[in-house]
């Protein structure tokens, strides 16, 4: 079934934010003082954003493609498998619902964040940094660990298993690629793989009024968007000369 791109528009913009709700939200459940969850550890950061990623692809990646990631629809485009003409409003919606999921966020644990007084476990809860400073550091992991999740991604969504009619257990597929890339590439850097995830809220942390949140960082910010195009780009164009699209 085709859908209008306005429709398509909307299942990126509710994907995108029930990624960062999810996502972050498994984040601040770790990082924040007073929460359940407080110091549970990374591997329920690495479930939370698998799923965060998977639940939005089972429920729109029939309509939209729940691409959910500027990195992934320039890839796309890049390789001729997406219209150009829908690339810029289809950024739109994922940094839109990116920047609405991280507003929840806000709202969900907004009494631990006026507790914590960490502005790095703040800043975490957001957006990414690399842990040891490095920048070059940042964009090397963030560059390998998208270009990971777009060529296993394309790899996935064209196995047999996928173009026979079970999506759903593509879509569970990735969903479990983004949770072992966060197991694997997460140490450093966060991991974004995905500048809407980073870029939007980073945006939102500036302005909210969060007591000790620090500085956003913004030396910082052009690394999970500009590493992870171009690993989009180079995951999709490598993918299309080997196998196809």
């Amino acid at each position: 079934m085709t859908f209008s791109l306005a429709t398509r528009l909307a299942a990126e913009f509710f994907g995108t934010a029930i990624m960062i709700i999810l996502g972050n939200g498994s984040v601040a459940d770790v990082e924040l003082k007073g929460t359940k969850g407080t110091k549970s550890g990374w591997i329920t950061i690495s479930v939370g954003y698998g799923f965060a990623v998977m639940i939005p692809a089972l429920m729109f990646g029939s309509v939209s493609g729940n691409h959910i990631n500027p990195a992934f629809t320039l890839g796309l485009a890049f390789a001729g498998a997406f219209p150009w003409h829908e690339v810029l409003p289809y950024i739109a919606a994922q940094l839109i619902g990116a920047a609405v999921g991280q507003l929840v966020v806000w709202i969900c644990f907004k009494p631990h964040y006026d507790m914590t007084e960490n502005s790095d476990a703040i800043l975490g809860t957001f957006s990414t940094s690399d842990a040891t400073g490095n920048k070059l550091n940042g964009f090397v992991n963030e560059f390998f660990g998208t270009f990971t999740l777009v060529f296993g991604a394309l790899a996935i969504t064209h196995s047999p298993i996928f173009e026979h009619g079970n999506q759903g257990a593509g879509f569970i597929g990735i969903g479990l690629l983004v949770m072992v890339i966060v197991t694997s590439f997460g140490g450093p850097t966060g991991p974004a793989l995905n500048p809407a995830r980073d870029i939007a809220p980073r945006l939102v942390h500036q302005f909210l009024p969060i007591p000790h949140k620090g500085s956003s960082q913004w030396d910082y910010s052009w690394i999970p968007v500009v590493a992870p195009i171009l690993a989009g780009i180079c995951g999709a164009l490598l993918y299309k000369a080997i196998f196809g699209l």
